[in-house]
């Protein structure tokens, strides 16, 4: 019980940062009012398309709208990173709301369906660029880990708050007026999100120069340098590939909620808000619990349990067709969604760098529309073939099988996301204070340990630099022309020089107790601090001074 009252406690003061952040506060209110819209709008269109075409109507309007929508997020995503990201955030929200007004008025007016069609995927498309500038702003509005993964919670609370709200302010609106009306509701959300983001005030981009990999990803300017990223990393292949496992399950439930609703269960249109509704409020939850899970560094792992627990209660609903399974199941994967998106997002927040970061979210983003149209795509097949209760069997047992394989690479995820090693030791070093917190691990996760002998010789006066040390524990001698001039401790370094000044080694280290260090090489230490003035001015002032007592 102690352990999980700190976790809490540590779990509402994060979040009590996050909303203290005026950065912050405004990008999740423009979120919130853009997603209680967008689930109320959903929950309109399905049944409008339903009522005009059945299921496969739906599925096919979906496969059209999530293609041409993959298609799109390469070159949507990559205006995250070639333009101010506020700005990309103020005209996707501009041009989606007069889109939807439009297709307000021709649904009022009775219009032609294809032309409703139409704009709704004109819509969707006009959407793409607003998420992954909105998660790679996250990382620059955010001071320190802990807010970056609080803030990715409320994001995914909001969204959650988003499918309950949306859909239960929809099944009220369509059982009190029109579809159209639910339309206009989306505009007015839309407004909201633009004050919002018009309000938002952004730190200036701090240079995040770690090594010349990153460098090189950095100054990639094609629209693809997020998939390059992506298939570079084993980790985060991985990572993508389960969660497009997810969004198949995902993309199928654009069908099976409305049949679920409307055909196993009877319960009418104002039930398939009622059932959203209910993955909302399991969302809620979900969000307190991702925020709990997090303290406990198990971001991947975590992660993966999320996925389980979104495929598999379509098990349940198969096995038990009733009310009861349904709502259970639905707010079990409300749940998970939010365990899901917070972990998945964090992990690329502090694993990608800054300048492809959009592209990387974007090209994330295509893979998991493309996935979300296979499901859309496979579920009325299904329905067809073996029908609903099969289908729900079919795809929910196939993403748990799939995600259960990956569990072992995803536990392997955690040591590379999380703080790693070494991570604390390198704080110490007083002019690694400057440097950004994602930097830092950048350090820590490229250093070695080495263990050095009693009376072993580090490095002698004369020799080439080619690594800094942190004294993790031990100690040893510092001398210059066989004369001590220092005593080294835990917590101390040493090194710096040679590697700063391009010059020989200027003195002699000897362990005078069995000695272990932390290491970093000669490259990615310069990349680090030469890269960030105020870090470079503190180590040049450090190694001066010690210049000085030889």
């Amino acid at each position: 019980m102690g352990v999980f009252r700190e976790r809490l406690a540590e779990s509402g003061r994060s979040l009590r940062e996050v909303f203290r952040n005026p950065g912050l506060r405004k990008i999740n209110l423009a979120l919130g009012g853009s997603v209680i819209g967008d689930w109320a709008y959903a929950v309109a269109l399905s049944i409008y398309v339903y009522q005009r075409g059945g299921a496969t109507a739906v599925g096919v309007l979906g496969v059209i709208r999530l293609i041409l929508v993959a298609l799109a997020i390469p070159y949507a995503s990559s205006l995250a990173d070639r333009f101010d990201r506020r700005r990309v955030l103020i005209a996707s929200d501009l041009i989606r709301m007069v889109l939807v007004a439009i297709a307000a008025v021709v649904i009022q007016l009775d219009g032609p369906s294809m032309v409703v069609y139409a704009l709704v995927i004109v819509t969707s498309i006009a959407s793409t660029p607003f998420r992954p500038a909105q998660a790679a702003l996250l990382p620059r509005l955010a001071t320190h880990p802990g807010e970056l993964a609080a803030a990715n919670v409320a994001s995914s609370t909001i969204e959650s708050l988003g499918f309950f709200l949306g859909p239960a302010i929809a099944g009220l609106l369509l059982s009190i007026t029109e579809l159209s009306t639910v339309y206009w509701f989306n505009v007015l959300t839309f407004a909201w999100s633009l004050a919002m983001v018009v309000r938002l005030k952004v730190p200036d981009r701090v240079v995040d120069d770690t090594d010349g990999e990153e460098d090189q990803q950095a100054k990639d300017e094609s629209v693809l340098a997020g998939y390059r990223v992506i298939f570079a990393s084993r980790d985060l292949r991985l990572l993508v590939g389960v969660y497009a496992a997810q969004t198949i399950v995902a993309g199928a439930s654009i069908v099976f909620s409305v049949a679920i609703a409307l055909d196993m269960l009877e319960i009418g249109e104002s039930g398939v808000g009622f059932l959203d509704s209910v993955l909302g409020v399991g969302g809620l939850l979900g969000g307190f619990v991702a925020l709990l899970l997090a303290t406990r560094g198990r971001l991947a792992g975590d992660f993966g349990l999320g996925v389980i627990l979104w495929s598999a209660p379509l098990l349940l609903i198969a096995i038990w067709p009733n009310l009861t399974a349904a709502i259970a199941a639905m707010a079990m994967i409300g749940l998970a969604n939010s365990i899901v998106d917070v972990n998945a997002y964090t992990i690329l927040q502090r694993l990608v760098p800054d300048e492809v970061m959009g592209r990387v979210f974007g090209a994330m983003e295509s893979a998991l529309i493309t996935s979300m149209a296979l499901g859309s795509l496979s579920m009325p097949l299904l329905m067809e073939t073996v029908g609903l209760r099969a289908g729900l069997a079919t795809i929910g047992g196939f993403v748990t099988a799939v995600t259960i394989l990956a569990l072992a690479g995803l536990r392997r995820i955690d040591s590379v996301a999380l703080a790693p090693e070494g991570l604390g030791l390198l704080s110490g070093v007083s002019f690694f204070a400057p440097l950004p917190h994602r930097v830092m691990e950048t350090l820590a996760r490229e250093s070695e340990t080495l263990t050095i002998a009693d009376g072993a010789v580090v490095f002698s006066e004369g020799d080439q630099g080619d690594r800094f040390y942190v004294i993790e524990s031990g100690s040893a001698s510092v001398s210059v022309d066989g004369r001590p001039v220092r005593q080294l401790g835990p917590g101390d370094f040493f090194g710096e020089i040679a590697l700063l000044s391009e010059i020989p080694r200027t003195a002699t280290v000897t362990a005078t107790a069995p000695l272990t260090v932390c290491t970093i090489e000669r490259d990615a230490f310069l990349a680090a601090v030469t890269g960030h003035g105020a870090a470079m001015a503190t180590a040049s002032a450090v190694a001066t001074k010690y210049v000085r007592h030889v």
